[in-house]
């Protein structure tokens, strides 16, 4: 009779073998993982390409830092506004209006600070302090609302988001573009402050609103009813109609929500440079952010999402693009790649969905 020969577990190397199986199911398994571990190879390729050709590990380590707080600073606006695209693609849906949501509310801000003879505000005798303050609010609000009426729309008028969207994206920039030609703004100095208020030296507060809106996103995603009603409307509609889910007013309350989110990036941009190219700006957003959500994790499908992938997926882009500018990659190829990275991400999760 021979034997029954079993493989001998004691000469094998359980370390290696356990590390390897450990990583190939985190890589499997886990889309957090395999995202960090793509950005932690973008890091060591921005760093590698950074150089370190420096008098002292401080100078070098002062470039590294000055580097990357550029690439947060420059990318902090689109890193908001694709929070909430990440929302909006979880419940099945898509929002092609933001950069020109970021347009109209960017213009709104600008009319009312103008402290020349177009101010809104300072018309009627509302000007410094109370008046950036009462900016703040009415841009916030009017975002919100332009979310809404877009919710609306698909909610109420039946309208796919697709449609509603890419109507609303026409529209919003259309109108912005007619009432603001030739409009030269005087912002106030006080208001530039709100992006360019240095923290030991570094200006840095576009990254803290970021951070401060992707920790309270990340908690709405996974400590509240409103998180798991999104994953539940996304999942399976009818599932969750049928579960006492008010679908309708999840959806409502996504596109509002984005809106909102758009309105804050508005705020920032227009108070880092004063002022706001109403032809050019936002445009290429809602991909950029689109991107940043795919990359993450989040299923175009919906049902699935990360906010700390978007913040990794966004990140990713931003690296992607810094290094294509400094290895002098023509502008207009810069997207082509972008796209390669959408397309591969995308075919990852249907593999992922058929495995």
């Amino acid at each position: 009779m021979i034997p029954n020969k079993q493989p001998n577990l004691e000469n094998a190397s359980p370390g290696k073998k356990t590390f390897v199986g450990w990583f190939k199911h985190k890589w499997s398994n886990d889309p957090l993982f395999s995202i960090l571990i793509a950005l932690i190879i973008m890091v060591i390729l921005q760093t590698l390409t950074l150089g370190f050709d420096y008098n002292s590990f401080g100078e070098w380590f002062q470039a590294w830092t000055n580097n990357w707080i550029n690439i947060l600073r420059n990318n902090a606006g689109v890193g908001i506004v694709a929070l909430g695209m990440t929302f909006v693609i979880m419940t099945g849906g898509i929002d092609l209006s933001v950069g020109s949501t970021l347009v109209i509310t960017g213009a709104f801000a600008m009319y009312l600070l103008d402290t020349g003879a177009q101010g809104i505000l300072s018309a009627v005798g509302i000007t410094g302090v109370p008046a950036i303050i009462l900016t703040i609010i009415l841009v916030l609000a009017f975002g919100y609302m332009l979310g809404a009426l877009i919710g609306v729309s698909i909610t109420k008028g039946m309208v796919p988001p697709f449609i509603a969207t890419l109507g609303a994206m026409m529209i919003f920039r259309s109108v912005t573009q007619h009432f603001a030609q030739g409009y030269n703004t005087k912002v106030p100095v006080e208001f530039l402050q709100i992006s360019s208020f240095k923290i030991g030296n570094l200006m840095i507060m576009p990254i803290i609103y970021w951070a401060i809106i992707a920790c309270i996103l990340y908690y709405v995603s996974k400590r509240t009813t409103f998180g798991r009603q999104i994953i539940a409307v996304g999942s399976n509609e009818r599932a969750a109609k049928l579960s006492g889910v008010n679908i309708n007013k999840v959806k409502l309350r996504v596109y509002a929500l984005m809106g909102l989110l758009v309105s804050v990036a508005a705020i920032i941009q227009v108070s880092r440079i004063g002022s706001m190219d109403f032809s050019n700006a936002g445009r290429g957003m809602e991909m950029d952010a689109i991107a940043a959500a795919v990359v993450g994790g989040t299923n175009m499908l919906g049902g699935r999402g990360y906010i700390l992938g978007t913040v990794y997926g966004m990140l990713i882009i931003a690296v992607m693009n810094n290094l294509l500018n400094l290895f002098g990659v023509p502008p207009f190829l810069r997207e082509a790649f972008k796209g390669v990275i959408v397309i591969v991400a995308v075919l990852l999760q249907r593999k992922e969905k058929t495995a």
